[in-house]
């Protein structure tokens, strides 16, 4: 680590990864504290010698290698550390003054000092005590998914079979070529093929896995297994304390995504957009991504409760998760990870979510024109996804789709009438209807209004005649 890197740390400042010390004849307990957290989170690089600020005070030249032998003493010993640990401190020049570098990588295990268990929060270190974190610690140090876990007794009339003629439809409509291997597959095979039915190679059991049961498990099955999964969607508009409208989710992922998605259907509005010459539905696009990612990515053996939530400026979801990193996840620096591939691979199969990062991407993409902000994604032993809402167009909408619209909402979508008329005079409302996705009687609605705000005019016989912009909106 040469001088521009080491002034770039000072620089950065304390964070989750990033610890100063001040020392000066001996390294203290709180020392130790910090090297406990980072190996039980993301690792991370202490400086002795440095104040909180950032500013380098350094420490006795002639200490220097005897605070080195006493803090390896010290890490070695397992009456403080379980297990122990080797790591090998650095003496350091800056600016003329001596400090020392520790880095410390992520460790497979859990680590504590003086029996104590800490973790890292920001730049933070703290003791873990709940019963709940501390076993969320041993998830995330895990090498196996969780969705793998074998249960040797679970049974196929365990699962909802019923609804697997379904899925099968949906996979070879998803692969648009009108066949998927599933449709040619037994249902045990169908199972087997997407990785529901596996062995666990420690311990040689056989069975259905959890991914089979959070995927296809009968209600009470699901009950069972995970008793605190549920997903509470809530709308919270009026009675911000509680809610104005409530749905509690407990049942397989299938049918939790339909009924996600229809809660959103149900309160939030679908503003016009066209990509291209097709219509697409912002609202769907952005519900999706946000469901499809709380449910695929979803740590299910915590007890933390998951939530999506509607509100006047935004929508967010927040879910258990198997950290890998912490902090803002952007285009730019995202990793994709999977949390849970089988899950993940199933959805995918069925064109519930795409390939791995898309959801980020597009959130990013669609965002801006449903809202004109960027959405959030928040990293962490609770995952985030914030979408920012228009307040304006926040109110509950109706799902028909020849409800009047808003002044501006009207010139939204005249816009793109306009432009049909300019390029095609003689095109039908019907076949306007088609190239729009919009619904006939909201066609003739919106023609409607053009005509009798003089935008447009018909002229000749309604099947021969053809169509004249009379003030070009196309600006």
């Amino acid at each position: 680590m040469n001088t521009k890197m080491l002034k770039t740390f000072f620089e950065i400042g304390e964070n989750i990864a990033i610890e100063f010390k001040r020392c000066d004849n001996q390294i203290e307990v709180d020392v130790y504290e910090t090297v406990c957290a980072f190996l039980n989170r993301f690792g991370g690089d202490i400086f002795l010698g440095v104040l909180d600020d950032g500013t380098v005070a350094g420490i006795s030249e002639k200490a220097a290698p005897q605070l080195i032998k006493n803090f390896i003493k010290c890490i070695s010993n397992p009456n403080l550390f379980s297990p122990t640990i080797y790591l090998v401190p650095e003496i350091k020049k800056y600016k003329g003054k001596t400090i020392i570098h520790i880095h410390v990588p992520p460790s497979a295990e859990v680590h504590r000092f003086k029996k104590v268990i800490y973790d890292r929060v920001d730049d933070a270190d703290v003791k873990v005590t709940a019963t709940s974190q501390i076993a969320q610690m041993y998830i995330r140090k895990q090498n196996v998914f969780t969705e793998k876990r074998i249960y040797p007794y679970l049974k196929m009339d365990d699962l909802r079979l019923d609804l697997l003629p379904k899925l099968r439809k949906m996979a070879v409509n998803n692969s648009g070529e009108q066949t998927h291997p599933w449709n040619s597959l037994s249902d045990e095979e169908l199972l087997k093929s997407a990785g529901l039915y596996g062995t666990d190679r420690t311990t040689g059991e056989h069975g259905y896995n959890l991914a089979a049961i959070m995927l296809l498990g009968k209600d009470e099955v699901i009950k069972d297994v995970v008793p605190a999964y549920m997903t509470d969607a809530l709308l919270r508009r009026i009675n911000t304390d509680r809610y104005d409208d409530r749905e509690i989710i407990q049942t397989n992922l299938i049918e939790s995504y339909e009924l996600l998605m229809e809660f959103g259907r149900k309160h939030l509005p679908d503003k016009f957009y066209l990509e291209g010459d097709q219509r697409v539905s912002l609202r769907n696009i952005i519900t999706r991504e946000i469901i499809a990612n709380t449910l695929i990515h979803r740590e299910y053996t915590s007890s933390y409760q998951a939530k999506f939530i509607i509100e006047n400026n935004r929508m967010y979801v927040e879910n258990a998760n198997r950290s890998v990193q912490s902090g803002i996840i952007t285009p730019e620096n995202m990793e994709p990870n999977p949390k849970n591939p089988i899950i993940a691979s199933f959805f995918r199969n069925i064109g519930y979510a795409d390939q791995l990062g898309s959801g980020v991407r597009n959130l990013f993409k669609y965002s801006k024109y449903y809202s004109g902000k960027e959405p959030e994604f928040i990293e962490g032993d609770v995952f985030k996804i914030i979408v920012p809402l228009n307040s304006a167009n926040s109110e509950s909408t109706t799902q028909s789709t020849t409800q009047s619209t808003t002044q501006s909402q009207n010139e939204e979508v005249w816009k793109y009438i306009i432009k049909l008329l300019q390029n095609e005079p003689e095109i039908s409302q019907k076949q306007m209807a088609e190239r729009l996705k919009l619904n006939v009687n909201t066609v003739k609605y919106h023609i409607r209004k053009m005509q009798e705000e003089n935008k447009i005019k018909h002229i000749g016989s309604l099947r021969k005649g053809k169509w004249v912009v009379v003030i070009n909106d196309d600006n």
